[in-house]
This record gives structure tokens, C-alpha cells and sequence, in this order.
């Protein structure tokens, strides 16, 4: 999964949202060992602090561990991983309708555009 960073917003942002969607997609999977943060940081052509920086705040929220010896991995810990994946997505769609409902739409007009593409998408 290629590093897709953009100047509209924080690079550190960008760099856990991007980390968090590896672990929810398994690109990362639970318990396997991260590369070092500075080869990381190298792969996505950032400063290395600010990758130390993204890598604590994914500690700091359960979904990375740090072993004194080996480096870092991803938890084992399902539950927190979906707990962090579920979270993500509320965001996602609360941002969406709130942008929606400046759009002037309303709420039933909101989730027939939904179903439509939705539809779309299955066939």
C-alpha cells in the first residue's frame, strides 16, 4: 500500500490514518512485526520524528506495541483493532453527513443517494 501524503493537512494525521488502515486491511496483520520506524519513515518520505511521533500516538491507542528488544508490532488484541476500525468509520460517515447536510440535502435524500450506490456497486 503506497504512502498517499497530501499538503491540505498535518503529515502526522495522515501518517496514523494511513498506519491504522494497513492494520484494518491486514496489510499488517495482528502480532507481526513493523519495519523500524526510520525505514518507515524513509518508505514514506518523511522526517523520522514525526514517524516516532505517529508510531507513539498508535501506542499510545492500543494497537501498536513496542518489545525493548525486537522493535514494534501491531497487537493481538481483535477487539481493539475493531474497536479502532469502528471508531474510524464514524468518523468517516460523520464528516460525510455533515458536509451532505451543508449541501442542503436531507436525510431521507442522504441515504437514497446511499442505497443508489450501493446498488451500483453490486452490479
Amino acid at each position: 500500500m503506497p504512502w498517499e501524503l497530501k499538503s491540505d493537512r498535518p503529515i502526522y494525521t495522515q501518517l496514523i490514518e494511513q498506519i491504522e488502515l494497513m492494520i484494518f486491511s491486514g496489510v499488517y496483520p495482528l502480532g507481526s512485526k513493523l519495519p523500524s520506524g526510520r525505514d518507515m519513515a524513509q518508505e514514506a518520505a518523511v522526517n523520522p520524528n514525526t514517524m516516532q511521533r505517529a508510531l507513539a500516538k498508535l501506542e499510545e491507542d492500543g494497537l501498536i506495541i513496542t518489545h525493548r528488544t525486537s522493535g514494534r508490532s501491531i497487537t493481538e488484541d481483535a477487539h481493539q483493532v475493531e474497536m479502532a476500525k469502528t471508531k474510524m468509520a464514524q468518523e468517516q460517515i460523520s464528516e460525510f453527513l455533515e458536509k451532505m447536510r451543508l449541501m442542503g440535502f436531507e436525510q431521507k435524500e442522504i441515504l437514497t443517494i446511499i442505497n443508489n450506490m450501493v446498488k451500483e456497486m453490486n452490479t
